[in-house]
């Protein structure tokens, strides 16, 4: 029985063909805000590919959503501070 591997923050960044080490997601994440009116896959920084990936699974609502939905949160740290 081959057991997959469940979806984590690491695994999606290199899904997204990104540097996947700790230092390298907390850089991306805090150089890469978003406002608050900016959803994931919309964001200009992404490439066509990175975006249809992002887009396919969050519209899926598959295993993969928790690990989006917390890229999300990271992207929107920023404009969550404002808004509070």
């Amino acid at each position: 029985m081959v057991l997959e591997q469940q979806p984590t923050l690491e695994l999606l960044f290199e899904q997204l063909g990104l540097p996947a080490d700790e230092r390298s997601i907390d850089e991306f994440t805090r150089t890469h805000q978003l406002p608050s009116e900016v959803i994931l896959p919309d964001a200009e920084f992404w490439s066509e590919g990175q975006s249809a990936f992002l887009r396919e699974h969050w519209h899926q609502d598959d295993e993969w959503i928790v690990i989006i939905d917390k890229l999300n949160q990271l992207l929107h740290v920023e404009s969550d501070k404002q808004s509070a």
